[in-house]
């Protein structure tokens, strides 16, 4: 039976450039670090990786897509608007969510998320 996701991954071209975009803008934690090959970072419990070593995927393909929960999305849309960030899609409101879809150095999408209450 299987009772939760272990981790997501994104492959990436570059690891520095990745790295400094994942925590620098987007502000996540290291939580640890293979080789500068694998990168691993924490989110309550939940795990979000980044690659160099994967060969059988491509960085920004479309593939698949990641939804970060942030407390305030307001002000976390105007953080991001200040940095060098793609927006995809501009803030959008569904009846349970408000998200909005930028793209990492590699064009990987990332939904920036927050769920009504």
């Amino acid at each position: 039976m299987i009772t939760s996701i272990a981790f997501y991954v994104y492959p990436v071209t570059d690891i520095a450039r990745a790295r400094h975009f994942y925590e620098n803008v987007l502000g996540l934690k290291l939580e640890s670090n293979f080789r500068d090959e694998w990168i691993e970072y924490d989110l309550n419990g939940g795990t979000f990786a980044i690659t160099t070593t994967d060969a059988t995927h491509q960085a920004g393909i479309k593939g698949g897509v990641i939804a970060f929960e942030v407390d305030d999305l307001d002000s976390e849309i105007a953080r991001l608007k200040a940095q060098p960030v793609k927006f995809v899609m501009e803030t959008c409101e569904t009846p349970v969510c408000r998200f909005a879809v930028v793209n990492d150095p590699d064009g990987n999408e990332l939904i920036i998320h927050k769920r009504k209450v």
